[in-house]
């Protein structure tokens, strides 16, 4: 999360290769396990938010044109909200549900690449404000388990309850496209 320079793995920018293509290799590695009403959760975050004004650079997913620790980790946090939007537009017509989720800002070491001064302040404050795991696992078991949410698909949660995200989320296009360029990227890296 939030890593404080460039890193890489298989030429890709290294939290959008973590946070969505290593996700999308799992999931539609297991697609044809799923059951008939089988549901996928994805875990995203509110840090979506960050990502570059046009969601995804797919120009720069090495990120050689630019880095920003936030906005790239905020792409990788989008284009996981994309995927399931794209795949529970897949799975329409099936009993099959895809979704997202945050999770909330919960007390883990993933703040550990951050500024050290604000892993301090991080450290002292986050009794206060911060969800421990249980609470943090809530939601996804939520979405995943909920019988009320058998049919709702192509959602973001985040506090057990449909939230807003980005407006740009929506764009069917736009989540077409990354499912497009994820599969290109996956077929390069195998």
């Amino acid at each position: 999360m939030a890593l404080p320079k460039l890193e890489k793995a298989y030429s890709y920018e290294l939290q959008f290769f973590t946070n969505h293509i290593g996700h999308f290799i799992l999931v539609t590695g297991l697609l044809d396990s799923l059951t008939e009403n089988g549901r996928v959760v994805m875990l995203s975050s509110d840090a979506h938010t960050m990502a570059p004004k046009s969601g995804i650079e797919f120009d720069n997913l090495r990120g050689e044109k630019s880095y920003s620790s936030w906005g790239n980790y905020g792409q990788s946090k989008f284009a996981n909200i994309l995927f399931a939007k794209e795949l529970a537009h897949r799975f329409k017509g099936t009993g099959k549900t895809a979704n997202s989720v945050h999770p909330g800002v919960i007390q883990t070491n993933l703040a550990r690449n951050m500024n050290p001064v604000l892993q301090f302040l991080f450290g002292l404050t986050s009794p206060l404000f911060l969800k421990s795991v249980p609470q943090g696992a809530a939601t996804q078991i939520y979405v995943a388990t909920h019988p009320t949410l058998a049919n709702v698909s192509g959602e973001y949660f985040a506090d057990n309850n449909i939230a807003k995200c980005r407006n740009d989320a929506n764009d069917t296009g736009l989540a077409k496209k990354l499912w497009e360029v994820s599969e290109k990227i996956v077929s390069e890296v195998k």
